[in-house]
């Protein structure tokens, strides 16, 4: 089912000239309204919207940082100088999780409300939600802006059971008294999901799951995660992903499983560039890079070339359902991402080998660094969870885990394999790197 038509099958060409004059009301919006950006962009020798140019010329403005909005937040508090609209029209203020101490706060009108919940229908419909369908949701509904999800599902017409994190009895049992079909979770979630159904003696196919739609961190469309999870529960699995910055769902996978597309169409301007150099890439086939997010209706607190620090590969075949413009898949954080001796390397990319190493290992890992920052000294330590049945030599297991790193990723790992069960399962995201057997290096070292 196609949510929105008439956008999501829109010529590429056709909606960038769209989001042409939407991208020149924006800028005039923002030197009209925000006192972050004024400056920010003046600062930057762009006078005025006319200065700026239009959205060819994109590349040559300064980019946001998420730094930036915790600053503004800190010296003009609570909402920051990029508050573009007055207090009193904000509907709702969701924040983060202020693991740096101090929250920072994401405020929205009724017109950005309904766009976030515009952006879930058109991705939840994609990974296969319909109306009156039952289903329960694994995020809580505050104050994280993940709980925006349900105006999504209120747009769809889902029955909707919220549960939250926290409470896996109270998920499995709205699940067999309401008979639910539906489940919006974590990839990390849906793997504790099986453990724990197990655990509970608990037959997963019972359960009568049809779709799981995941989010909130990347995974959902590994192989490994994926084939476990829809061979335990004999359902669907489809990815999404989005940002509370700037709307959740601006990604979604459809009915062909090939990557996420962008659901976000008309209302956010996405840019691919290259996160070491900040120089764009184009949007082709097998293209890598970060993420670019530009806002194009938002009234609260729109942002200006977002940096997502989302990693991603790019899918430019054409798509069967009519949907057109690229897919992508994220293959992590550049913020998590190591370099080991030169050679780039994101956790997933480990995780893709143990796909083919499959029942001997569960497929659960986590690189636990020998000193903290990016810059790792070789061999990485990295710990492999065995399969739940693993009868064979460990030793030889080691030894080819370790010749396939190194062959396919040029990187040499300490291999640890441990019993199943052993690495952590997690209700809300799991952490694929470990810092807590690194060296601290204390102040003034060299």
């Amino acid at each position: 089912m196609i949510y929105d038509p008439e956008t999501e099958t829109r010529p590429v060409e056709e909606q960038y000239e769209i989001d042409k004059e939407s991208y020149r009301r924006q800028v005039q919006y923002l030197f009209d309204n925000s006192v972050f950006y004024q400056k920010k962009l003046r600062e930057a020798g762009f006078e005025d919207a006319d200065a700026v140019g239009g959205l060819d010329d994109i590349a040559k403005l300064p980019f946001t940082e998420k730094d930036e909005l915790r600053q503004t937040q800190a010296s003009a508090p609570p909402f920051g100088e990029h508050l573009s609209c007055e207090p009193e029209d904000l509907l709702r203020v969701f924040s983060t999780s202020g693991t740096t101490g101090v929250p920072c706060y994401l405020g929205l009108t009724r017109k950005d409300i309904d766009i976030y919940a515009t952006n879930v229908a058109r991705g939840y419909s994609a990974a296969g939600f319909r109306k009156g369908q039952r289903l329960v949701v694994g995020f809580n509904a505050g104050p994280f802006v993940a709980g925006a999800v349900y105006y999504g599902f209120d747009q769809i017409g889902c029955t909707v059971i919220p549960v939250g994190t926290g409470n896996t009895e109270r998920l499995v049992t709205a699940i067999q008294k309401l008979k639910a079909t539906g489940i919006s979770c974590t990839p990390s979630y849906g793997l504790y999901l099986i453990d724990w159904c197990q655990q509970h003696d608990i037959d997963t196919r019972s359960l009568g799951l049809t779709n799981m739609i995941t989010a909130g961190e990347p995974g959902g469309g590994d192989p490994l995660i994926r084939e476990r999870i829809e061979t335990a529960f004999g359902c669907k699995v489809r990815e999404s992903m989005g940002i509370g910055d700037i709307s959740l769902s601006a990604w979604a996978e459809d009915d062909d499983g090939n990557g996420m597309h962008f659901m976000a169409r008309g209302f956010v301007h996405v840019e691919l560039i290259d996160p070491a150099s900040g120089d764009p890439i184009p949007w082709e086939d097998g293209a890598e890079g970060e993420l670019v997010y530009t806002a194009l209706q938002r009234d609260a607190m729109p942002l200006l070339r977002f940096r997502s620090r989302d990693h991603v590969v790019v899918n430019m075949q054409p798509n069967p359902t009519g949907r057109t413009g690229p897919r992508i898949r994220c293959i992590g954080r550049t913020d998590d991402m190591l370099i080991v001796r030169g050679v780039n390397l994101f956790p997933s990319a480990i995780r893709s080998i143990l796909n083919e190493f499959t029942p001997d290992v569960s497929g659960m890992l986590q690189v636990r660094p020998k000193e903290r920052g990016v810059l790792q000294t070789p061999p990485l330590p990295i710990v492999v969870e065995l399969g739940e049945d693993f009868s064979g030599s460990a030793d030889e297991l080691k030894g080819r885990l370790k010749d396939e790193i190194r062959s396919r990723l040029l990187v040499t790992a300490d291999i640890q394999l441990v019993p199943y069960g052993t690495v952590p399962r997690e209700t809300y995201k799991s952490k694929l790197i470990d810092y807590s057997d690194a060296e601290t290096v204390e102040a003034g070292a060299a």
